[in-house]
C-alpha cells in the first residue's frame, strides 16, 4: 500500500480529525500512487494518521476515511457508516425525506445521498468514493428496499466538480427505471421533487427547518420571495398565512415547478410566479417604489471558490441592500448564503454593511445553520456552510 507521509509544517487539522490532505501538505509519496487507490497517510515522524482514497489529480490527494491501520475500506465500512447516519436522522426524529448522508460530516468523504421518500439522489463526487458506487448501492438496497415496493436510485453525478477528480458528468438510474417525480412532505405542505432534473440532487432539504421559521413574521403580509427556486419558501408564506406572494426566479422550469406547487397545496390564488432576474427586478421596483412586509433572499451559492469571495460579498451587499429598500419600515428580511467560503462573520458583517447604505437599523431576530439532517464537524470547518438569518429592518 502506498505510504503518504505529510510535511512537518503544515497544521495539525489532519492529526484532529480533517479528513482532507492537499498535495502542497505532502512531503513525500513511497510507492506508485494510482488514481482511486488506497493508501496509509503518516505524519512527518512516522506516526500513522489514517488511511483513504488517493487521487494524484486532484489537490485534494487524499480523503481519509479510517483513523485506524487495521480498519479495513470495503463494503462492510459503508454500511456501518450508513446506518450511522440513519440511526442519526432517525434519533432526530427525521421521517419520509431528507438527507441521508452528508459526505465529511457523516464520514463518508464526498459521498451525498438525499432520501425523497422511497426513492434516493447520489453523488459520488471524488475518483476514490465513485470507485465504491456499486457496494453503495448495494448497501442502501440492502438497508431499504425490503421497507418498500417503490424503491429507486438515481445518481445525480452532473456537477462539474467531478471532473477536477478525473470523472466525466453524468445521472441516470443505479436501480430499476422508475418515475423520477415524487410529492414530498415538508412540515404539512407537499412539495413535487423532480429528482432527475431538479437543482443539486433534485431539492434543497437543507432549508427544511428554516422555512417553518417563517411562521410567525408572514400572517396577513405581502411577501417577496426571490431566488424562489421551485417555490419552497412561498408555499411555506403562503400556507402560514401571508396575503400575497411574489415568487420570483430566473428559470422558467423552476417557476413553473413552483405554480405546479402552489395548485398541489390550493395556494394558487395567493401566489404570484415571476419569470424574471431577481436583480434586475428590484432594481426596477425599488424605482417604482413598491414595499413589502418581508423579502426572502435565498440565493444561489455566488461563490464556489476561495478566489472569487471578494466579488460574491459584492453580490451579497447588492441584492441586501436592494432587499431593505422594499421593505417597510419594520419589515423582516429573511437572507441566506449558501457558499461555505462565506463565514458567518463575513455574511453578517457585509449585511451591517448594506444596511448603513441603506440607513436602516438591523434588528436580529433569528440565526439558523442548515438542519441537523446536514451536520457540521467543528473540526471541519467546510460542513458549515447554509447561514440563514430574520432580521427586522427599522
Amino acid at each position: 500500500m502506498t505510504k503518504i507521509i505529510l510535511s512537518p509544517k503544515i497544521s495539525k487539522r489532519i492529526e484532529q480529525g480533517h479528513p482532507w490532505v492537499y498535495d502542497n501538505e505532502v512531503a513525500d509519496i513511497q510507492g506508485d500512487l494510482q488514481q482511486g487507490e488506497i493508501v496509509e497517510v503518516f505524519n512527518h515522524k512516522k506516526k500513522f494518521v489514517g488511511k483513504g482514497y488517493a487521487n494524484p489529480r486532484s489537490h485534494i490527494l487524499v480523503r481519509l476515511l479510517v483513523n485506524h491501520p487495521k480498519e479495513e475500506i470495503n463494503r462492510n465500512l459503508f454500511k456501518k457508516r450508513i446506518e450511522q447516519a440513519l440511526k442519526y436522522r432517525q434519533q432526530l426524529g427525521y421521517q419520509g425525506s431528507f438527507r441521508l448522508v452528508f459526505g465529511e460530516a457523516d464520514f463518508l468523504p464526498a459521498l451525498v445521498i438525499d432520501k425523497f421518500n422511497d426513492y434516493f439522489s447520489i453523488q459520488t463526487l471524488a475518483f476514490g468514493i465513485d470507485q465504491f458506487k456499486n457496494e453503495i448501492v448495494d448497501v442502501l438496497e440492502e438497508i431499504f428496499k425490503k421497507e418498500s415496493l417503490s424503491f429507486g436510485i438515481y445518481e445525480r453525478n452532473d456537477v462539474p466538480v467531478r471532473e477536477l477528480e478525473g470523472l466525466e458528468q453524468k445521472t441516470g438510474f443505479l436501480s430499476k427505471p422508475f418515475e423520477p417525480q415524487t410529492i414530498i412532505n415538508e412540515n404539512g405542505f407537499k412539495m413535487l421533487v423532480d429528482i432527475a432534473n431538479g437543482q443539486k440532487t433534485g431539492y434543497f432539504l437543507d432549508q427544511t427547518a428554516n422555512r417553518a421559521a417563517l411562521a410567525p413574521f408572514v400572517k396577513n403580509a405581502e411577501v417577496l420571495d426571490c431566488f424562489s427556486h421551485t417555490g419552497s419558501f412561498a408555499i411555506h408564506a403562503a400556507g402560514y398565512g401571508a396575503k400575497k406572494v411574489s415568487a420570483v426566479d430566473i428559470s422558467e422550469f423552476a417557476s413553473k415547478t413552483a405554480q405546479e406547487n402552489a395548485k398541489l397545496n390550493g395556494l394558487e390564488s395567493k401566489i404570484e410566479c415571476i419569470t424574471a432576474n431577481a436583480f434586475d427586478l428590484l432594481s426596477d421596483w425599488s424605482k417604482e417604489n413598491r414595499q413589502f412586509d418581508v423579502v426572502i433572499l435565498d440565493p444561489p451559492a455566488f461563490t464556489k471558490s476561495r478566489g472569487n469571495v471578494e466579488n460574491a460579498l459584492r453580490g451579497y451587499k447588492e441584492i441586501n441592500l436592494r432587499g431593505m429598500k422594499l421593505l417597510k419600515k419594520g419589515g423582516f428580511l429573511v437572507t441566506c448564503s449558501c457558499s461555505h467560503f462565506i463565514k458567518p462573520d463575513i455574511f453578517k458583517n457585509v449585511i451591517y454593511e448594506a444596511a448603513l447604505d441603506a440607513g436602516k437599523i438591523v434588528r436580529e431576530v433569528l440565526y439558523k445553520p442548515q438542519g441537523n439532517d446536514h451536520p457540521f464537524l467543528w473540526n471541519v470547518e467546510e460542513t458549515l456552510y447554509l447561514k440563514f438569518y430574520i432580521l427586522q429592518i427599522i
